[in-house]
């Protein structure tokens, strides 16, 4: 069973695998509990991040044909990747989402979706049963009204699931500033998506590239 304190309980990039369900136009009209573009701008630099990372990114989409396509900037980030289309309501009773979690190797699971109510909480639920450490994105996800996506965040935190924003997350992926590995790729995911952080890491990272007058 997963363990929820101690070193072993932070996220690790080597270990995790993001799981993207349902960010459709469809579901994005009956969005209150945030303000959708938030959403959206939570959602593609989680994206973004996990792949400057090397995380697994699986997309996942309900009835595409009648919902819409992944919103572009979330499909943009992932070209290459046609979203598994489902009719399952709950994605983790679809064998074909379970199994390409299952081919990545990874063990914690991380889940952003709309709604947070519906396919948020009956996939984090049913994996947990299931035995896998669920991390759920609270920011990147949303429900039909505030009270309908803080119920679910109870229901799911009294089933065991981590509840995380995305920033949160990057920075434990990222752990050591000293890591550089991943800088010039996370770096402008940051610039774009990180707010006053992003404004304030380009202008840092402005004054670093520009030369310096000599003080001889």
């Amino acid at each position: 069973m997963p363990t929820h304190a101690g070193l072993d309980a932070l996220l690790t990039p080597e270990e995790s695998v993001l799981l993207l369900i349902d960010h459709q136009p469809f579901q994005f009209s009956n969005l209150h509990s945030h303000e959708p573009t938030m959403v959206i701008n939570n959602v593609v630099g989680l994206a973004k991040a996990a792949r400057a990372f090397g995380v697994p990114v699986i997309l996942t989409t309900v009835l595409a044909a009648r919902g819409g396509n992944l919103i572009p900037a979330l499909q943009a980030v992932c070209p290459e990747q046609p979203p598994i289309d489902r009719t399952f309501i709950n994605t983790w009773q679809d064998a074909r989402v379970v199994e390409a979690v299952k081919q990545t190797g990874r063990r914690k699971l991380i889940i952003a979706a709309l709604w947070t109510e519906v396919c948020l909480a009956m996939p984090t639920v049913h994996a947990i049963g299931e035995g896998w450490d669920v991390t759920i994105v609270t920011d990147a996800s949303g429900g039909v009204s505030r009270e309908a996506h803080d119920m679910a965040i109870h229901r799911m935190i009294r089933a065991g699931a981590n509840p995380m924003t995305w920033l949160a997350i990057v920075s434990e992926w990222q752990r050591d500033w000293a890591r550089t590995q991943h800088l010039e790729t996370l770096s402008p995911v940051l610039a774009e998506h990180a707010g006053a952080t992003g404004v304030a890491l380009a202008w840092e990272s402005q004054l670093l590239s520009a030369p310096r007058e000599s003080t001889l």
